[in-house]
């Protein structure tokens, strides 16, 4: 089998990537996350990811190399990483009783012949009307200070909806796993199959 790279330092990623049991190393690709003008949120979470995949190309000369980035959108505001418990406690003011989508860019690259294929998942939350200490409480139990969208759906983030819509919860999560299984067929690689 190919050695599999996934260009990421993010923890959620590698706990995701995981669950497939297929052998992989890590690598942080260091790109400017910043939106162009006018940039959708969908767009940039592509070309991030893709970005991401091509910033470890030279380096892994042989590998199928994974990227993935995901942002998060309420009333077409882009959310990003909150980084302060006050940014934290903003962010889910401004999200309480209201859908909040993730947009989460895929790219995965064949780093030998440059060709590469890059989608766009979706998964919505639907929050529900927060009161400011329940939040408050939320960001200090949890800290998702480096979580877009200041939640953690696979702790007590899920206390925060009403519902949620989507193919695939690791999507929401940060890699969307169903898809990415797609993906991977394609480059000659089967977590069922072993090759």
């Amino acid at each position: 089998m190919r050695r599999l790279i996934l260009a990421s330092s993010s923890p959620y990623r590698r706990t995701l990537l995981e669950k497939l049991q297929l052998p992989f190393d890590t690598a942080s690709p260091h790109i400017n996350e910043e939106a162009l003008p006018g940039e959708t949120a969908p767009a940039l979470a592509s070309r991030l990811a893709r970005e991401k995949a091509n910033a470890l190309r030279k380096q892994f000369p042989d590998a199928v190399i994974i990227g993935s980035d995901q942002v998060a959108e309420c009333n077409g505001r882009q959310l990003g990483k909150p980084g302060t418990a006050q940014n934290a406690v903003e962010q889910l003011q401004l999200c309480s009783g209201q859908p909040v989508t993730f947009h989460t860019g895929l790219c995965v690259l064949d780093s030998n012949s440059g060709n590469h294929t890059t989608t766009c998942e979706t998964f919505t939350v639907y929050f529900r009307n927060l009161e400011r200490r329940e939040i408050e409480r939320y960001v200090t139990l949890e800290k998702p200070l480096d979580c877009a969208g200041s939640f953690k759906v696979e702790g007590l983030g899920i206390a925060l909806f009403e519902k949620m819509e989507g193919n695939d919860i690791n999507t929401l999560i940060g890699l969307p796993l169903i898809r990415l299984i797609k993906l991977l067929r394609q480059y000659g690689i089967d977590p069922l199959t072993g090759n």
